[in-house]
C-alpha cells in the first residue's frame, strides 16, 4: 500500500525489523550490556519499563547476541503462569518430560542444568517476560529456584522483564526476600525528542526511504503524542503514512499527524 507509493523496499515501523537494524538508543545499549553481564555471571536481573518502551525488543536483541555454543536461552511468557507450568515449560525446552509434582520438577530442572553446565559447558539463561502479571506465589517460586547447593552458587541467569508495576510490587515489604536477591536492575526509558527523530530515521533508512518524509513540526507532534514510546511512534507513523499515501502527499506535516491522531488513535 503506502510502501509502493513511497518506494520503500520493506515496511518501516514494523515489529519484524531485525534487532541489528533498530535504532540503538542509549537506554537499549545500556540494558543489553547489563543483561549480557548477568548472563555471563549467572546473575538475577530485573528489567522494567513502560508499556511499549521496547522491553521485548531489547530481549530479542540480547538473545540474538548470545552465542548458542555458550548459552541456552529458555523463554517463558504466560500471564497465568504457575510454578508447575513454569518448570514444565522450561523442561520441555530442554527436551524433557517434566515430573508431575513441583518439587520433583524443580530437582529435575536443577539436574538437567548441572549436566548442561558441567558436560556441555553451556550457561542457561531463563527469561520470564510479562513478569508484572505473575502472582505472589510465582514470584516466591523464583526465589526458591535460585536456592542451589545450600545457596553457594546460582544455577542459572534469571531475567524477569515487565512493566513498571513489577518494580512497584518488588518495593513492597512483602517482596523484600525476593528484592534482596536481585543482582542487577535495568530500567528502559522512553526516548527524548532527539532520540525520537533518530529512531524514525533509522526505521526509514531500513526501508530505504528517499529523502525526508516528515517535517520537524510533524516530528514534534509525534513526540508529543507518543512521549517517546517506540510502540506509539510506530503506530502514529504507520497510520500517517497510510493516510498520506492515500492522499498522494509526498511530505508529511504536523497537520496530517494531528488529523490521524484525532481521527484514528484517540
Amino acid at each position: 500500500m503506502f510502501e509502493e507509493f513511497y518506494g520503500f523496499k520493506t515496511t518501516p515501523f514494523s515489529r519484524t525489523i531485525p534487532p541489528e537494524n533498530l535504532y540503538p538508543s542509549t537506554g537499549h545499549e545500556e540494558t543489553q550490556n547489563r543483561l549480557f553481564y548477568a548472563a555471563g555471571r549467572q546473575l538475577f536481573a530485573v528489567l522494567t519499563g513502560s508499556s511499549g518502551a521496547g522491553k521485548t525488543t531489547a530481549l530479542r536483541g540480547f538473545c540474538e547476541s548470545l552465542k548458542n555454543t555458550e548459552y541456552k536461552v529458555l523463554y517463558i511468557s504466560d500471564s497465568k503462569l504457575t510454578p508447575r507450568h513454569f518448570y514444565k515449560g522450561l523442561l520441555e525446552q530442554l527436551g524433557c518430560e517434566a515430573k508431575f509434582y513441583r518439587g520433583d520438577a524443580k530437582r529435575q530442572l536443577h539436574k538437567e542444568i548441572e549436566v548442561m553446565k558441567a558436560i556441555q559447558h553451556i550457561k542457561p539463561v531463563v527469561l520470564v517476560d510479562e513478569a508484572h502479571l505473575l502472582d505472589k506465589e510465582m514470584l516466591e517460586e523464583v526465589r526458591f529456584l535460585l536456592n542451589f547447593k545450600m545457596d553457594s552458587e546460582s544455577p542459572m541467569a534469571l531475567i524477569l522483564a515487565g512493566q513498571t508495576e513489577l518494580l512497584d510490587r518488588l518495593k513492597l515489604q512483602a517482596y523484600a526476600a525476593i528484592r534482596q536477591r536481585i543482582d542487577i536492575m535495568c530500567f528502559l526509558p522512553s526516548l527524548d525528542r532527539s532520540q525520537t527523530c533518530e529512531y524514525m530515521k533509522a526505521h526509514l533508512s531500513y526501508a530505504d526511504a528517499n529523502g525526508e518524509l516528515f517535517t520537524d513540526a510533524a516530528i514534534d507532534e509525534i513526540f508529543l503524542y507518543s512521549s517517546g514510546i517506540p510502540r506509539l511512534i510506530n503506530k502514529v507513523c504507520t497510520g500517517t503514512l497510510i493516510y498520506a499515501a492515500q492522499n498522494r502527499k509526498a511530505l508529511i506535516d504536523d497537520r496530517m499527524i494531528r488529523l490521524v491522531i484525532e481521527g484514528e488513535l484517540l
